[in-house]
């Protein structure tokens, strides 16, 4: 597979000199702030009427192109959610929490309970002392030939494509986020929290039902939520799991070096990046997740070397998709075939 590092990885003490400059784009724009939630907000509530009223009169062909926009903005909102969680998007907790919430709602992600395993996501990426909470699962070579048979049938279906970004999206986003982990259940208020956001979720598809009718509804929110969690999950797993990442044991691990180096700039045309909220400049983003995502791009203009950092394209990140094991010897990202040679 092509290599997806394009620039030499910079010494490690350059990690925490990258995060100490960063600091310096973590003020937020509350007239911004309010912008791109309106921005956002108000296209996916006009798509997914425009969705039902094609349905409604007929026009079922313009259905697929519907659903796919309402789905890029019902993304979108995610990744404001996303920033509200990190505290980044407003000066005050309060408001970001309420916004995120709120958003929590529609993105069918109880926000209390995100909000607590994405901080250990951050607290961990590249650990591999550390991994199973917010992460894509991924096994050494070593621990998958340690496998039982059916032990390394299931890991290779769970690596699957049509898993990865079909089956396992829809059923996080539908069920699994329903039931908060051990973690969570562990505390009451976070506990409460996701309960209250599953309720207002199902008031919300309650009233909709009442409004269109069962089947409008199905016929428009399966498949917008559907094609939302796969971009989802797609964005997500692009983030870290390219060829040239970082994994590194706790004694050898640092969080601000697997943050520079775990991380991938996910280097996407200008349309993608904007539905996609800059995401993608996701070394940046674990470097310093404070960061509003509108200035995310104007840290890689103010510092075009990390433009450069773990870059992938779009064609690139196709051959992602392959890789599934960490290789200790070789310290890449490596596919099953490789595993075996």
């Amino acid at each position: 597979m092509e290599s997806e590092q394009v620039t030499a990885r910079p010494l490690p003490s350059n990690a925490l000199h990258w995060a100490r400059i960063l600091r310096n784009y973590r003020e937020p724009n509350h007239g911004r702030s309010i912008y791109e939630i309106g921005a956002t907000l108000v296209p996916f509530l006009g798509f997914w009427a425009l969705a039902w009223a094609a349905i409604h009169f007929g026009y079922w062909e313009v259905s697929p192109p519907l659903w796919i926009l309402t789905a890029g903005f019902l993304v979108r909102l995610f990744m404001i959610q996303h920033d509200c969680g990190h505290g980044a998007f407003f000066r005050r907790r309060s408001a970001n929490d309420w916004i995120g919430r709120i958003i929590g709602v529609l993105t069918l992600t109880p926000y209390e309970s995100w909000r607590r395993n994405h901080a250990l996501h951050h607290a961990g990426t590249g650990n591999l002392d550390r991994r199973g909470i917010g992460d894509i699962t991924t096994l050494s070579v070593r621990e998958f030939r340690a496998l039982s048979r059916w032990g390394r049938i299931l890991y290779r279906g769970y690596r699957h494509p049509v898993v990865m970004f079909g089956i396992g999206p829809a059923y996080v986003f539908l069920l699994r986020q329903r039931l908060p982990d051990d973690l969570i259940r562990s505390n009451g208020r976070v506990w409460i929290s996701a309960m209250a956001s599953n309720l207002a979720s199902a008031v919300v598809v309650a009233a909709l039902i009442w409004f269109i009718g069962i089947g409008p509804f199905l016929l428009i929110y399966l498949p917008v939520t559907f094609i939302a969690a796969s971009i989802g999950v797609w964005l997500f797993y692009l983030q870290h799991q390219f060829e040239q990442t970082f994994w590194e044991h706790d004694g050898e691990w640092n969080l601000q070096v697997a943050a520079l180096h775990g991380s991938s700039h996910y280097d996407l045309p200008r349309i993608l990046r904007w539905f996609t909220a800059s995401i993608g400049v996701h070394h940046v983003h674990h470097l310093c997740s404070r960061i509003p995502f509108y200035r995310l791009p104007h840290v890689l203009h103010d510092h075009p070397s990390l433009g450069g950092t773990n870059r992938l394209s779009l064609v690139q990140s196709l051959g992602c998709v392959r890789l599934a094991l960490w290789d200790e010897t070789q310290r890449r990202l490596v596919t099953f075939r490789d595993a075996r040679s």
